[in-house]
């Protein structure tokens, strides 16, 4: 029997997670502050990533009993699409402007951190331990995702809406597939109410600090942050394999290359949406 039906904190049977109503609460605390001290774009991307996140937890639940694998795959290659461009677009050239080396390390380092945490993070599937796995997974990239997007905005307050809601954009896919999975386990999805809170409960935090104006610390910061959210868009990118996560949902079989076949046609179509989505609002901002 799984770990995580013992567990009466994260999950237990179908009654609302109170860490999951914890993570709301703290977001709703933090909120007042981030009005207070005029944190409006950062509250906007907070709120924005929660309501994705959290909205799509109904439709996770709803697909553990259908399943659409052209959803997912839909909803992964529009998040994937735009936080790739975002990133490319918004946070590489500031690193390179501040210092190119020191930019350019940031972008490694932030790929390779973001690489080694999904891996070691993976490891956590395999551990017997009384919590869910998923629920910790996305709390702690949530979380550390939150501190890049507070930081960034702190070294760039003038930084647009743009940047943030499409590195945000994958919450919804997210969320989805997460719901997906825990619905089919027989496990609350409410738990997931923490990761859709947790890019807020860290981002105001941070948004508040005063970094020094220093251009290699700039170039650090923007350099990694670029790093991690490639990373994190390139993993979401949609495979339609054989024992992946989109076969899985479409209930293939080891010879359903057809269905396979149909849905690489969506994913490919889908992820160059998102980056032309992203191009098209920068547009409609202005250059």
């Amino acid at each position: 029997m799984s770990n995580n039906t013992d567990s009466k904190i994260i999950n237990f049977g179908a009654r609302p997670s109170l860490v999951g109503l914890a993570g709301v609460g703290l977001l709703l605390a933090l909120s007042g502050l981030a009005v207070v001290s005029n944190l409006w774009k950062v509250l906007v991307i907070a709120w924005v990533a929660f309501a994705a996140m959290a909205g799509s937890i109904p439709l996770g639940v709803r697909a553990a009993e259908t399943g659409s694998a052209r959803r997912l795959v839909w909803g992964y290659g529009l998040a994937s699409g735009a936080m790739i461009t975002s990133a490319a677009v918004f946070l590489v050239p500031q690193a390179m402007g501040f210092d190119p080396r020191v930019g350019g390390f940031g972008i490694a380092a932030g790929i390779l951190v973001g690489f080694g945490s999904h891996v070691l993070g993976h490891r956590l599937s395999h551990v017997n331990a009384a919590f869910d796995n998923t629920a910790v997974q996305l709390s702690a990239h949530a979380l550390s995702a939150g501190v890049i997007i507070g930081l960034v905005y702190a070294a760039m307050p003038e930084l647009g809406l743009l940047l943030g809601l499409a590195i945000v954009s994958h919450k919804g896919p997210a969320g989805y597939a997460a719901a997906r999975r825990l619905a089919a386990g027989n496990r609350s999805a409410s738990v997931i109410l923490l990761p859709a809170a947790g890019v807020g409960i860290t981002a105001i935090p941070a948004a508040l600090l005063d970094l020094p104006a220093i251009p290699a610390v700039n170039a650090a910061v923007f350099g990694f942050a670029a790093g991690v959210f490639l990373h994190v868009a390139m993993d979401f990118l949609p495979r339609c394999e054989v024992g992946g996560e989109v076969g899985e949902v479409a209930q293939v079989s080891d010879h359903a290359h057809e269905l396979l076949d149909r849905l690489r046609i969506h994913a490919v179509v889908s992820t160059l949406l998102g980056g032309l989505a992203v191009f098209l609002g920068w547009l409609a901002v202005g250059p």
